[in-house]
C-alpha cells in the first residue's frame, strides 16, 4: 500500500470515527437522568471523583483541561449542592482534597444507570459479531481518548 493511500485511509477512518463518536456522545448526553440539571463540566468532575476516589483541585483541573480557578468555581457549586466535600490535604494544608458525598455518588450512579440502560438496549439490536467488534474496540478507543 502506498504511503499516500495509507494516509487517505487513516484520514477517512479518522473522519468516520470522529463523526460517530461525537454523535454517540450527543445521544448519551440526551439520556441523562431527568432530575439531573448539572452542567456537563460538573458531571465530569463527579465522574472523575467517582473514578479517582478523591483529588486535588489541580488534579481535577488538569484532568478536565481547565484552569484551577474555573475548577474551583465548579467544585464550589458542587459543594454548595452537597455533592462533594472539600477537605484539607493530609500532607499539605495549602491544598484542598475533594471527594464525593453519598448524594454525589447517588447522582453519578443514577446517571450511569440511565445511560447504560439506553446503550444496553441499543447493543441488543446488534448481531453477536457486531457486539464482539465493539467489545474489542472499547479498549482501543479508551487508549485513543487517553493519548495526548
Amino acid at each position: 500500500m502506498s504511503q499516500d493511500l495509507h494516509v487517505r485511509t487513516n484520514a477517512g477512518l479518522a473522519t468516520e470515527l470522529r463523526f460517530s463518536v461525537m454523535r454517540l456522545r450527543r445521544r448519551l448526553v440526551r439520556e441523562r437522568h431527568p432530575a439531573n440539571d448539572l452542567s456537563l463540566p460538573a458531571m465530569a468532575v463527579l465522574w472523575g471523583l467517582h473514578r479517582l476516589g478523591e483529588a486535588s483541585i489541580g488534579t481535577l483541573a488538569s484532568r478536565e483541561q481547565v484552569q484551577p480557578p474555573s475548577m474551583t468555581r465548579t467544585v464550589n457549586g458542587l459543594a454548595e449542592s452537597g455533592l462533594v466535600v472539600r477537605e484539607s490535604h493530609p500532607d499539605d494544608g495549602r491544598q484542598v482534597v475533594v471527594r464525593l458525598t453519598d448524594a454525589g455518588r447517588t447522582v453519578v450512579q443514577a446517571d450511569a444507570a440511565r445511560r447504560d440502560k439506553w446503550l444496553s438496549r441499543r447493543l441488543e439490536e446488534l448481531s453477536p459479531d457486531e457486539r464482539d467488534v465493539l467489545r474489542r474496540a472499547a479498549p482501543i478507543l479508551q487508549r485513543l481518548a487517553a493519548a495526548d
